[in-house]
């Protein structure tokens, strides 16, 4: 597909340019990146300026700035070097067997529960395929989809963005259980009851997460009032930290809290039936 861009004379150097000018905002380490020269950086961010014919970057006291359209463009740049990366790669790889490159998402849960056993067995099955793993909210995955920077995820289709933006196949529901240190108080209880899970502080990802709106809804169901919340944080590695080291209560997907109990974590005897929406 030949665009206006590529017929005004738009070549790959400016597109190498404008993506490092995005990471570093300084032309001089932009051009030694690129082994030239800091005027002859100049120049080639003007012609880049004169094809697409409005202004790329702005002058401030540390550097330079991208205009938003000097973002957009150094944003699609940066998307079309890696995939330019990646195909170099990946024929350099054709002649020696199955190999390349996959770039997989995942929610908590499922990373433990369903990524984890593909790693284990893909090291033996397809010892020259290079696996890149992300774990994170739904809301940064379906970004990275949508950025190409990501091949598949195990998710939620994220908020704000219309359904058929993705191919979604629902898997299953996540259970949540509560989390607790080993030796917390309340596991010496024969009855836990819902005052006592209110007396101690929770630890919740933030505001608007699936997670966090799933927990205060089902507890709203159940004529609870919301818990004390001390910390949110959507990272499982700290909120296991912060319960081994408090009397905090955490919700947990059951697969996380089931890969960690025994060492970083117990299981409270109590179900309040929190499940988070499927996902896929």
């Amino acid at each position: 597909m030949n665009t206006r861009l590529l017929r005004h004379g738009l070549k790959f150097a400016h597109l190498q340019l404008l993506a490092l000018l995005a990471e570093t905002e300084r032309l001089g380490d932009a051009a030694d990146a690129l082994g030239i020269a800091q005027p002859a950086a100049s120049r080639l961010l003007s012609e880049a300026e004169r094809i697409v014919g409005c202004g790329l970057r702005l002058r401030d006291g540390r550097g330079i700035r991208l205009t938003p359209e000097g973002e957009a463009l150094a944003r699609r740049a940066a998307r079309i070097l890696t995939e330019l990366h990646d195909a170099e790669r990946e024929i350099g790889e054709i002649g020696s067997g199955l190999s390349g490159d996959v770039r997989i998402g995942s929610v908590t849960g499922p990373a433990m529960e369903r990524v984890l056993p593909l790693l284990r067995s893909a090291r033996h099955v397809l010892p020259k395929l290079r696996i890149h793993v992300e774990v994170a909210n739904s809301e940064v995955l379906g970004e990275a989809l949508l950025d190409g920077r990501m091949d598949l995820a195990l998710a939620r289709p994220p908020r704000g963005h219309p359904a058929g933006l993705f191919d979604f196949t629902p898997i299953c529901e996540e259970p949540v259980v509560l989390g607790v240190r080993r030796g917390h108080p309340l596991l010496s209880r024969a009855t836990i009851t819902y005052d006592d899970l209110l007396a101690h502080d929770w630890v919740l990802p933030e505001r608007g997460t699936i997670l966090h709106d799933t927990v205060q809804e089902r507890l709203a169901r159940l004529g609870l009032p919301a818990p004390e919340v001390k910390v949110t944080t959507s990272s499982s590695l700290l909120t296991l930290a912060l319960v081994q080291r408090s009397d905090a209560i955490a919700p947990l997907a059951v697969a996380v809290a089931e890969e960690f109990a025994g060492e970083a974590c117990a299981i409270l005897p109590i179900d309040l039936g929190i499940s988070v929406a499927p996902f896929g």
